[in-house]
C-alpha cells in the first residue's frame, strides 16, 4: 500500500469514527431522563418552560433536523452554553485544555522516557534480580489508583520533605501555569507513574521478542554487542507496540487527569468536568466528552502512522 492511499485510508476511517462520536454524543443528551429540556432545566421545570426551552433551542423540530443542526454547529465550534456557569462550552473548553495538555502531555512524555530505555534495560537484564524488582515494583505503580499515589506523594513531597506544593500552579493559562513548574511536579509524576509501568512492559516484552531474532544473532556474530546492539539494531524495531500503545493511551490520559486535577485542584478541563457532573451541566459534560473521543481517535491516527514510518511493514500489511 503507498503512502497517499495508507493517509487516506487513514483519514477516512478516522472521518467516520468521528461522526459516529457525534452521533452517540447526540443520543446521549436526548436519552437524559425526561429529554433534555428536563434534564437541563430539572425535576421543578413547569410544561410551559419545557416547551419554551425546546423551541428556544430547536428541540421541536424532527430528530434528524437537530441533528443536522447539531452538526453545522459543531462545525463552526459551536458546543453549546454552560447553563451553570454562563458561558460557551466551547469557550471554558478552549481556556482549559491548553491547561490540561501540559498535565497529560508532560505525563506522557516523561513515560515515554523513562520507561522505553527501563523495558530495554530490563530486557538486557532478564530474570535478574533487578529485572524482578522493577518487575515488582511497575506493578505496584500500575494497580495503586491515581488519587492514592497523588496523595503518598503530597505526604512524602509537601508535607514531610517540602520539595515541591500541594497546590498545582493556578494560573489562568497554560504559559502561567509553565511558569511555576515546581507545582507541576507531583501532578505529572501521578499522572506518568501507570503509563510508565506499561510502557516498560510493553518495551520489556518487544525487546526480548527482538533479542531472539535471526537479525540479532547476526549481529552478534559480526562482534556487534551490548549497548550498541541494543539502541543501533533492536530498540526500532521494538517501538511499534510501545507506539501504539502511547496513541490507545490518549482516553486513559484524560481520565487519569480528572483525579488528578480534582486531587490537586488544577484548574484544566478534568476540573472542569468534575464540577459539571456535581451539578448537571450537560452542555459542558458532554462538550468534554466529545473532546476527549476526537482527541482519542486523532491520537491513535498519529500512532497509526508513527507505527508506519517506524516499521513499514506495518503500512504494507494494511494491504
Amino acid at each position: 500500500m503507498t503512502w497517499p492511499s495508507f493517509l487516506i485510508r487513514r483519514l477516512l476511517q478516522a472521518l467516520v469514527v468521528i461522526l459516529l462520536i457525534t452521533v452517540v454524543v447526540f443520543g446521549l443528551l436526548h436519552s437524559l431522563p425526561g429529554g433534555p429540556a428536563r434534564g437541563i432545566l430539572g425535576a421543578q421545570a413547569t410544561p410551559d418552560q419545557i416547551a419554551a426551552f425546546n423551541a428556544e433551542q430547536g428541540l421541536d423540530q424532527p430528530v434528524p433536523a437537530q441533528y443536522l443542526a447539531y452538526l453545522g454547529d459543531l462545525v463552526t465550534g459551536d458546543l453549546g452554553e454552560s447553563y451553570t456557569l454562563n458561558s460557551s462550552v466551547s469557550g471554558l473548553i478552549t481556556e482549559r485544555l491548553p491547561k490540561t495538555l501540559v498535565i497529560t502531555a508532560g505525563s506522557g512524555l516523561l513515560a515515554l522516557l523513562v520507561g522505553i530505555p527501563l523495558g530495554m534495560w530490563q530486557a538486557a537484564r532478564r530474570n535478574r534480580l533487578a529485572d524482578q524488582v522493577i518487575t515488582g515494583v511497575s506493578m505496584i505503580a500500575y494497580s495503586t489508583p491515581a488519587f492514592f499515589l497523588g496523595l503518598l506523594l503530597i505526604i512524602a513531597f509537601s508535607l514531610n520533605l517540602p520539595w515541591f506544593p500541594s497546590q498545582a500552579p493556578q494560573g489562568a493559562s497554560a504559559g502561567a501555569v509553565l511558569a511555576e513548574p515546581a507545582g507541576l511536579v507531583l501532578p505529572i509524576l501521578t499522572g506518568a507513574a501507570a503509563m510508565i509501568a506499561v510502557f516498560s512492559r510493553y518495551m520489556r516484552g518487544a525487546t526480548l521478542d527482538n533479542l531472539n531474532q535471526d537479525y540479532v544473532r547476526t549481529a552478534r556474530a559480526g562482534g556487534t554487542g551490548g549497548s550498541r546492539l541494543l539502541w543501533g539494531h533492536v530498540l526500532r524495531n521494538s517501538l511499534t507496540p510501545v507506539v501504539a500503545m502511547a496513541g490507545y493511551y490518549v482516553p486513559v490520559a484524560f481520565g487519569g487527569a480528572l483525579v488528578v486535577e480534582q486531587l490537586f485542584n488544577y484548574p484544566g478541563m478534568g476540573l472542569l468536568f468534575w464540577s459539571a457532573a456535581q451539578s448537571s451541566d450537560f452542555p459542558v459534560l458532554l462538550g468534554c466528552i466529545l473532546v476527549i473521543s476526537v482527541a482519542t481517535v486523532v491520537g491513535t491516527l498519529l500512532a497509526d502512522i508513527a507505527q508506519a514510518l517506524i516499521d513499514p511493514r506495518v503500512k504494507v500489511g494494511q494491504s
